[in-house]
């Protein structure tokens, strides 16, 4: 596929040419419909017919143009159903009629259901559309990892046992205006109290041993007052439950029901962990707790002495032209080292080419990692860090040194990635539309990339 001439054209028209990155993508999508068409069943999944309404919903390539035009430009939902009205660029690129614009409620519906797997599929397809064009000859790749945060605030057990509380209190006078007669007891007023004097409780001026101590002890009590107030919340949440067929409950009574039958076990394990680590004075390890009841997917990512991050660990491979070539949002805390051989697998099986070069950090290194690389046909295999008897492959020196420092290029692309689309922290609620968001925002910064190279050989 050539995609030179069509873009030269397009580059002569003003709204084209101060958007040269719309330029590119609706090039790619007019001589590639099928990277169109492949989203069709995640967007007219659970779609129904109907006689009734406005009867012209989205058609799938809208959605897919609004999404990607949001993307590229970081605008929330709202922002891009006012540019569908406003900008004459963003409703020829979308190809939507002015007098007949789509709410955001419309825009997300849609485009949310786009799954990560088909994000995942594009990403790749106009990675082979780069290769093809001459962008990118994949004869060296670099990978490296990163966090991108959840939006949730710093976990604290007292601010578990908070959420839990106030959240419960909330769903619950929602349903007593749904359901009649529905008695409930309010206990956020003595439970905010309590939060914020466990907060406060912190020794100040000289430390002391029995200063410290008698410190523990009164954040102990305050701890068993706020977990009994979490016990009565609970048990009128399960109360509420078990009677929940004797109530006249209205379609949205029926909903709240189902968030607080949800809501109850998370109530239980905060109730647990925080016993057992702020009154009992155990260990509790990570996998029994959780960091947040609203974004129950959140890891704890823990990196050598900085800053522990909430969130998910990602990881990313570029090649020689900064286009990201892989992005696997991870599960828990793994190991650098136990991600190098998954990740150079799929480059090569995506691909179908082997690289000639793989310059990592040195969390990568390890010698099954290395071996695993020359296994797979990899000649010089750098590793920016080496311990003990591992050594770098690599054909000369000067190449061993220069690989090296291209290396520091993942810090650059990555930050890249996560500044200009918005990554640093994911507010895209629950873990399925995390990886779409780690995805859109590696697709449009590819698209950027894309559309410089071929700007500048123009």
């Amino acid at each position: 596929m050539q995609i030179f001439e069509p873009l030269k054209l397009k580059f002569e028209q003003p709204n084209w040419a101060n958007n040269p990155e719309l330029a590119l993508i609706d090039s790619v999508l007019e001589q590639r419909p099928d990277l169109v068409r492949m989203f069709e069943p995640d967007i007219r999944k659970d779609s129904k017919n109907s006689v009734f309404g406005r009867g012209d919903v989205p058609s799938v390539e809208q959605i897919v143009r609004a999404g990607i035009f949001k993307e590229l430009k970081g605008l929330e939902y709202r922002e891009l159903a006012d540019a569908l009205e406003d900008s004459r660029i963003c409703e020829h690129f979308v190809k939507i009629d002015r007098m007949r614009p789509f709410s955001f409620q419309v825009l997300q519906k849609y485009i949310s259901k786009m799954s990560k797997e088909m994000l995942e599929t594009m990403l790749y397809e106009l990675n082979k559309i780069a290769i093809n064009e001459g962008l990118e000859d994949l004869n060296k790749i670099c990978m490296d990892t990163t966090v991108v945060e959840s939006n949730v605030h710093y976990p604290t057990n007292n601010s578990l046992v908070w959420d839990c509380i106030h959240e419960s209190q909330r769903l619950l006078k929602h349903l007593q205006d749904e359901v009649n007669g529905l008695n409930i007891r309010d206990y956020t007023k003595d439970a905010k109290k309590t939060y914020f004097l466990i907060n406060n409780t912190k020794s100040s001026g000289k430390k002391t041993k029995d200063k410290e101590q008698q410190i523990a002890d009164k954040r102990t009590k305050l701890f068993i007052k706020q977990l009994v107030t979490l016990t009565k919340a609970i048990n009128q949440v399960a109360n509420i439950v078990k009677k929940k067929d004797t109530y006249s409950i209205t379609e949205n009574a029926t909903a709240i029901l189902v968030q607080l039958e949800k809501l109850l076990p998370l109530m239980q394990q905060v109730c647990d962990f925080t016993n057992r680590h702020e009154v009992k004075k155990e260990k509790v390890d990570n996998q029994d707790k959780i960091f947040s009841i609203y974004e129950l997917h959140t890891d704890i990512i823990v990196k050598g002495s900085r800053e522990t991050k909430f969130g998910h660990k990602v990881n990313f491979v570029h090649g020689k032209s900064n286009l990201v070539l892989s992005v696997k949002t991870l599960k828990g805390n793994p190991a650098d080292s136990t991600l190098y051989q998954s990740a150079v697998e799929e480059v090569i099986n995506t691909y179908k080419i082997v690289p000639r070069d793989s310059a990592t950090d040195g969390g990568f290194a390890s010698l099954e990692n290395l071996q695993y690389a020359q296994n797979k046909g990899i000649i010089n295999v750098v590793f920016n860090k080496i311990v003990g008897s591992l050594r770098n492959v690599c054909t000369s020196l000067n190449l061993e040194t220069r690989l090296k420092k291209w290396r520091s290029t993942a810090e650059a692309i990555i930050s890249n990635v996560k500044r200009g689309f918005n990554l640093q922290r994911c507010n895209w609620k629950g873990e399925d539309h995390f990886a779409q968001k780690v995805l859109w925002s590696t697709i449009a910064y590819n698209i950027r990339v894309m559309a410089a190279k071929i700007k500048m050989a123009a």
